[in-house]
């Protein structure tokens, strides 16, 4: 913790402070599964150079979230890996978007599409936060997101316009996948007085944005039809899919089976 960090937590009153502990809570989660998803792929995307960059992507994810719980260590003294790997997944703030299983490549670009579009249209937004801190790590943080946003427009371009069987498996992807993306909109209790605080961008401009990039792209550049089905948010971020609790099983397992482990 920086003495930067220090003394802007300490200029937040109670309630912006308890929102942004939430806001940055949800947004390393996220980060966190997603990242593990994938992660799922190391050792079986369709050709190596994709091993590797989707690797790297996942590292670059992780780094984010250990970037914003940072910024949480900050405001209440919690510890990152206590936070990623000793919750159980009803303390979890991730959306289910992020939840969901990798499926096929198809399915796992368009995720990632989505995901990147809005994370770097958020990260660009929040480099002016009046919570130097936050404006720090998103200045940071979005010169990666930019080229993973090149790296899955450009698969689900050439997935989309590839062969039939690419293009069938890139819709059905969207299919699935469009109802759950206004889920990365769904506010945080108390995030509208940050967003009049001008601590964090105003989601509903952000979707805006979201939209006017995501919806030429995946109709226009790339042939796809949206689903009738509408995006709903639907619950709020304190409920999960049946995927979340596997998953961080899995995730959590060597940690919880040696929580005194060092590293040397």
């Amino acid at each position: 913790m920086t003495a930067t960090e220090q003394q802007a937590a300490g200029t937040l009153s109670g309630p912006l402070r308890a929102a942004l502990i939430e806001k940055l809570t949800a947004l390393a989660d996220d980060e966190i599964i997603l990242a593990h998803r994938d992660g799922e792929w190391t050792g079986h995307a369709p050709i190596l150079e994709e091993d590797i960059a989707l690797a790297n992507i996942a590292q670059d994810e992780l780094g984010h979230a250990g970037l914003y719980l940072e910024l949480r260590r900050a405001l209440d003294g919690s510890d990152a890996d206590q936070l990623a790997f000793f919750r159980d997944a009803a303390d979890y703030r991730s959306a289910r978007f992020v939840e969901l299983p990798k499926g096929d490549w198809a399915f796992t670009m368009v995720r990632q599409f989505l995901f990147d579009t809005y994370e770097a249209l958020w990260l660009d937004a929040a480099r002016t936060s009046t919570y130097a801190p936050l404006a720090e790590v998103a200045e940071k943080a979005f010169r990666e997101e930019k080229f993973h946003l090149q790296h899955t427009a450009l698969w689900v371009e050439r997935l989309a316009l590839g062969t039939g069987e690419s293009r069938r498996r890139t819709q059905a992807a969207l299919d699935e996948l469009w109802p759950y993306a206004a889920q990365l909109f769904q506010p945080v209790p108390g995030e509208a007085e940050l967003v009049a605080a001008r601590i964090v961008p105003d989601l509903d401009k952000l979707r805006g944005s979201w939209e006017s990039f995501v919806l030429p792209h995946l109709t226009g550049k790339c042939g796809l039809t949206l689903p009738d089905a509408p995006a709903d948010a639907g619950a709020g971020r304190d409920t999960h899919t049946e995927h979340l609790a596997p998953l961080l099983a899995e995730m959590q397992s060597v940690a919880r089976a040696v929580p005194n482990a060092e590293v040397w």
